[in-house]
């Protein structure tokens, strides 16, 4: 086996590892041979010096740290749970490129019935909030960090040929883990080539931020396959979400696209509300679960998507194809789509609920997202 290896290693006082367990426990052996252990705080600039690598519980990467993952590691949760995540605090940088040939991977032992917390990413970008109030929110697993503030091109790092499979649960009526959770994530930051499969919640969730996604899979979200919420205003770019068959999902609403302007819509009356773009975007259900709605735009969100294709075997497998409604209020009515539905047998006017005359036009030339981008997956569409 390679001989792991540590960078930033030029003064021992540069960096300390300390386990959450006992702050005088290293939070890595490094062994002559064999696999790293990432568990408690990464407070320097660490590489990763194994193709293997073990989370063996909740791992964070404190401010002014950076973890650096090279193209080809696998990353392996083997203790399932929400308590097993990797958290990159605001103000530190997770630089995970991996290459077509050589993706990053994050993946539990137990494979789906034994889901890990995922991957967590918090940022100084702006977030929804009450006039006059405060820049920064806490995060939902971890109440005790923040993320949010007034920089929108803050950057948290690269994450670029990313697969993260297995991870995401409930932690209460009002929390969760995510597959990938974006928090008050800058524009500074590169997130491209993302693939999520099997979550047992939502695929991905923006919190707020102004970071920019592109090439974005995901199969089998439990939940909703992209959430956007608490202000959000960045870019998605080619995304494909996809229910295959005979998949079954427990989620009570689970959805294609699922956008608040604030966060759980208790804050209607809160300035920077969601206002985002999504370009090129494929909601396919195969199975026969019923998905709550294809797209649901609630709580003063205002979304500007082009070329959306929604997809399935017929009108059944969608509760609405798109809400704009809620208890909470409803979406923005200056949001704007242009959308396909095939096979255009199964279009239903009904399951349309726009109340408030949002711009929703049906054109039946839209073609999605395009698959090509997403060979280095080896999914099969």
């Amino acid at each position: 086996m390679m001989k792991t290896k540590f960078l930033a290693i030029l003064a021992a006082s540069a960096f300390t590892f300390v386990a959450c367990s006992d702050d005088n426990d290293p939070i890595v052996t490094p062994p002559v041979d064999g696999l790293k252990e990432l568990k408690g705080n990464i407070t320097g600039d660490v590489t990763l010096g194994s193709t293997s690598v073990k989370l063996t519980g909740a791992t964070i990467v404190k401010a002014g740290a950076k973890l650096t993952i090279p193209a080809g590691t696998t990353i392996t949760a083997d203790a399932a749970g929400t308590g097993t995540y990797l958290l990159v605090e605001r103000g530190a940088q997770i630089i995970a490129q991996g290459t077509a040939d050589k993706p990053i991977v994050f993946t539990s032992t137990g494979g789906k019935s034994a889901s890990w917390g995922g991957l967590i990413i918090n940022g100084y970008a702006p977030l929804s909030r009450a006039e006059g109030g405060s820049l920064e929110a806490a995060t939902e697993i971890a109440k005790d960090i923040m993320f949010g503030g007034d920089k929108p091109n803050d950057n948290s790092g690269i994450l670029k040929f990313v697969k993260i499979e297995y991870s995401g649960a409930k932690i209460d009526a009002d929390a969760e883990h995510n597959g990938l959770t974006l928090n008050g994530v800058g524009n500074g930051t590169q997130i491209s080539d993302i693939f999520i499969t099997d979550g047992a919640d939502d695929g991905i969730e923006f919190f707020g931020g102004t970071v920019n996604v592109t090439n974005l899979l995901v199969v089998n979200s439990e939940d909703d396959m992209f959430d956007f919420s608490q202000g959000y205003s960045g870019t998605l770019t080619n995304a494909y979400g996809v229910w295959k068959e005979g998949y079954v999902s427990t989620s009570s609403d689970p959805r294609g696209i699922e956008a608040d302007g604030n966060l759980d819509g208790n804050g209607t009356n809160h300035i920077n509300q969601s206002n985002f773009v999504v370009k090129d975007m494929t909601i396919v259900n195969k199975s026969n679960a019923k998905m709550n709605a294809a797209v649901k735009i609630r709580r003063k969100a205002k979304a500007t998507i082009t070329n959306l294709l929604i997809q399935g075997n017929n009108a059944d497998q969608f509760t609405a194809f798109f809400d704009l409604t809620d208890s909470k209020d409803n979406g923005n009515k200056e949001s704007n789509v242009t959308y396909s539905i095939i096979p255009t047998a199964i279009f239903d006017s009904a399951k349309i609920k726009n109340p408030d005359g949002a711009t929703l036009t049906k054109n039946d030339t839209q073609t999605g997202a395009s698959t090509t981008p997403f060979a280095w997956t080896k999914y099969t569409f």
